[in-house]
């Protein structure tokens, strides 16, 4: 039985992590916060000073998730992908939030200065979507509104939907 991978990149604050989680209690697929899992791991090649945050271990992480991911029917949280095998994802939602939101969520959370500013632009300039056009096949790549309650449940049923659809197609 073949499970889909889903993949949820996305600026920090454009709430990953909510629709990560339910969707996982939803469908019955397990959820892997990439942040937690390096965290939990000390998966770090060092320290960044002005963002005030640890730097990712690529190799490391790949190292880690390989097993599981090839398990399938995973669901996987963590705002950058050019370093995750193509291989690994059936589909990429990468949510959207808009600025006058995403400043409020980020500020909520501490950021500061050019750490926010930066994050802002991230999304302003859709960096995030680009990159991961660039990295999957295009068609596996899609947009969803990240800004009420309601986007939430709306991406969370057209989720399903697909994920649905892919396993009666793939099994």
């Amino acid at each position: 039985l073949l499970f889909a991978m889903v993949w949820f990149p996305g600026t920090p604050g454009v709430g990953k992590t909510t629709l990560g989680k339910e969707l996982a209690s939803r469908a019955g697929l397990s959820y892997v916060n990439v942040g937690d899992l390096a965290k939990e791991g000390e998966l770090y090649e060092g320290f960044d000073e002005e963002y005030d945050c640890p730097i990712l271990d690529e190799d490391r992480v790949i190292d880690e998730l390989e097993d599981r991911m090839s398990e399938g029917g995973v669901i996987v949280d963590y705002h950058g992908c050019d370093f995750f095998p193509e291989r690994w994802f059936h589909i990429v939602f990468v949510l959207r939030t808009e600025n006058s939101c995403l400043y409020d969520r980020l500020e909520s959370r501490g950021y500061t200065g050019k750490k926010l500013q930066d994050n802002i632009q991230c999304e302003i300039f859709q960096t995030l979507y680009e990159e991961a056009v660039l990295s999957y096949k295009k068609e596996i790549v899609h947009q969803l509104p990240s800004n009420t309650p309601e986007d939430l449940e709306r991406n969370l049923d057209q989720i399903m939907q697909w994920i649905e659809q892919w396993m009666k197609d793939n099994n």
